[in-house]
């Protein structure tokens, strides 16, 4: 029997999964593990589950011990895990993909309409008991249909957006470094473009691409002038792919109409410029929260570590 390690509060059919095989420790507070707490909690595992909130590297590889032979991370990201120094000690990294696919993307189109409907300031007025009265041009938004959405990153979850959108009667472009497969793109009508020309002609931006060195402040300064002055960015991928300053001095100058955020920079904290703007929706990562989604990743992610306990291959497995 191994010493499986949880880091966080995670839905119980994981749980029970890991214990049908194994000893397992589990954090059970509702505050998230501090690193001091993480690092003494780990010592000794042969298998640790993990979230977002906790850095896999070096250090807390080391505390964990030679043993230790799988980290499962319960996200589809894996920014937080040094995943070459996984593999310099032997370590196998996983993740859990395609589960929360459909709820990222119902998360992300959510924010496009809140943002672009300006649901979110309909909301804040009748919440304040600000006076109202209906009128031809009291908060006008703008529609989707017949405008085009610009989605970085066609994966499995910027292909579920881009069919949302094309459902919305919206045009899709994409950019990517890598192409979809063929049967994923089947019946979406969706033109490659350059993230340049992408930006020019979206009139929504939305963020799907993983979170890498490559695409750190994948938009910045000078993304957020080539966009319409009418256009939206929404991001549901990771924070750090936005130049929150860049963002936050964009909308102030009236370079773009407004953004839907998900994530953020250095989250949980959210840029202060942000917080009083009125044509910008922030959520607090709720990206995949649903029971359904979020118990599908806790299975997966257990299902992954007691594959490698076994001795067996994981189900989805994370390479550099």
């Amino acid at each position: 029997m191994a010493r499986v390690v949880v880091t966080n509060r995670i839905p119980a059919e994981g749980l029970a999964a890991l214990r049908a095989e194994h000893e397992v420790i589990a954090w059970e507070h509702e505050e998230c593990i501090s690193r001091a707490e993480c690092l003494g909690l780990v010592k000794g595992a042969d298998g640790i589950l993990t979230l977002l909130t906790e850095k896999v590297d070096a250090e807390f590889l080391d505390a964990a011990g030679p043993q230790l032979k799988v980290v499962a991370n319960v996200a589809v990201g894996y920014n937080n895990i040094d995943v070459p120094a996984c593999e310099a000690r032997g370590v196998v990294a996983t993740n859990t993909p395609r589960v929360l696919t459909e709820t990222t993307a119902d998360t992300a189109f959510g924010l496009m309409l809140m943002v672009t409907r300006r649901f979110g300031e309909g909301e804040r007025v009748i919440r304040s008991q600000t006076p109202w009265q209906w009128g031809m041009f009291y908060l006008l938004g703008m529609g989707l249909q017949g405008k085009t959405v610009g989605i970085v990153g066609m994966g499995q979850i910027g292909v579920a957006m881009a069919r949302r959108a094309q459902a919305f009667g919206m045009s899709v472009v994409y950019a990517d470094d890598y192409d979809p497969p063929a049967a994923a793109l089947e019946g979406l009508d969706a033109r490659k473009v350059t993230l340049d020309e992408l930006l020019r002609v979206s009139d929504v931006v939305s963020l799907h691409c993983p979170y890498l060195p490559s695409t750190h402040h994948l938009l910045s300064t000078e993304q957020f002038a080539l966009m319409k002055r009418t256009a939206f960015v929404v991001n549901s991928a990771r924070g750090p792919i936005i130049d929150e300053a860049a963002l936050v001095a964009a909308l102030e100058a009236g370079e773009i109409a407004g953004a839907g955020l998900d994530v953020f920079e250095n989250e949980p904290a959210v840029h202060p410029g942000l917080l009083s703007m009125e044509n910008v929706v922030l959520l607090p990562h709720l990206g995949s929260a649903t029971v359904e989604t979020r118990t599908a990743m806790a299975e997966l992610a257990a299902a992954n570590c007691l594959n490698v306990l076994r001795g067996e291959a994981p189900i989805t497995p994370v390479t550099h």
